[in-house]
């Protein structure tokens, strides 16, 4: 039946979106907007040089600095940024960053209820995302919450220049991860089925110039697009198995959480074969490949992404804790959770094998 005649919900989420080069210089008047003057900027110790950049837009006896985002948002690095937070009386956040310092963001947000500005140096897609991971007591645990939504995103695409190849390739599956997910997501509909697919497709043909040459402004430009895509789509619908799986190993295993959704993002399309048909056409079309699984696996190893949970440091003995934490809980998936098809499933992702599909295991 042609989808389009389906009934469906669709509620966009709130953000206003700056795209276009340069445009980090608009922060300050950004902010303003907002009706702030106290930003405390947050990112990771790589990204200082931007943060720099930025704090000259404003007062310094008025900004406040915090430069040690971490990877799945430890709780103990939340505790000192929201120390910074009232160090410097900070009125708003902004993140220049990836992943970890959009997290880290987030965080501080949900215990503080301040405005956001977010500017996204990698093609994760977490900044237009509802989703905050935390990490306490090895585990990382999810919610999903309207109130962790950056009120303005930026998309510079010259704050992505100086991303390395490698780590452009890897977070640009985690946003593709995102827009499989959405793809076969029960409380899907078309408009983020569009945007699934134009965010898949533009990732997947601009990449590989990015690798080729990641001096092409161009290049980065369509891969930020699509990244924006990407992300978007999962914030308007419910995240699956994969994203699951992912925050377990990450947070259990301590996995860098970029890398992982490309080692795992093939095998869970495979799993998920025959109870989402449609959305396995969709990606098999924007990937231009016989089918999803081939086409997401052949993505990463053109990409020279790493293909295995063992190059990411995960003990093969971990397959068996895994299965355990990721089958506790209930979760929206196409396909029920098979705890000894997701073994085999996770026992190939762990050697770096080829994904297939995996029937019922039977005892």
């Amino acid at each position: 039946m042609d989808r389009h005649a389906q009934a469906f919900v669709y509620e966009p989420l709130p953000a206003r979106v700056l795209f276009g080069a340069g445009r980090r210089a608009d922060v300050a008047a950004e902010v303003a907007r907002l009706g702030c003057s106290r930003p405390l900027i947050v990112t990771t110790p790589e990204q200082r040089a931007w943060s720099d950049e930025i704090a000259a837009a404003f007062d310094p006896a008025s900004t406040g600095r915090f430069t040690d985002a971490a990877m799945h948002t430890p709780w103990h690095v939340t505790v000192r940024a929201l120390d910074a937070v009232e160090r410097a009386r900070a009125d708003c956040v902004i993140a220049i960053g990836g992943g970890s310092a959009i997290g880290l963001s987030k965080a501080i947000v949900l215990q503080t209820d301040l405005p956001q500005i977010v500017l996204p140096t990698t093609y994760a897609g977490s900044e237009v995302t509802p989703i905050i991971g935390e990490t306490r007591d090895g585990e990382k645990r999810t919610q999903r919450t309207r109130k962790v939504l950056p009120q303005v995103v930026i998309y510079d695409v010259e704050l992505t220049m100086t991303l390395p190849p490698a780590m452009s390739a890897a977070s640009s599956f985690n946003a593709i991860a995102h827009a499989v997910e959405a793809l076969y997501a029960a409380d899907g509909n078309p408009i983020t089925s569009l945007m699934a697919e134009e965010g898949i497709a533009s990732l997947a043909g601009a990449l590989p110039e990015v690798m080729r040459a990641p001096s092409s402004i161009d290049a980065r430009r369509i891969a930020q697009y699509g990244a924006w895509l990407c992300g978007t789509c999962l914030g308007a619908v419910s995240m699956g198995l994969h994203h699951k799986i992912c925050h377990v190993l990450g947070g259990s295993f301590d996995l860098p959480h970029a890398h992982t959704h490309a080692v795992m993002i093939s095998h869970i399309a495979a799993y998920n074969a025959d109870a989402a048909p449609v959305a396995m056409q969709r990606i098999a079309r924007a990937l231009n490949a016989p089918d999803a699984w081939t086409g997401l696996y052949e993505l990463a190893r053109g990409l020279n992404v790493p293909l295995s949970l063992e190059a990411l440091g995960m003990p093969e003995d971990g397959v068996d804790r895994a299965i355990e934490l990721i089958t506790q809980n209930a979760y929206l998936n196409p396909r029920q959770p098979d705890p000894r098809a997701l073994r085999v499933m996770l026992a190939r992702a762990w050697r770096g094998e080829r994904p297939v599909r995996i029937e019922s295991v039977k005892t």
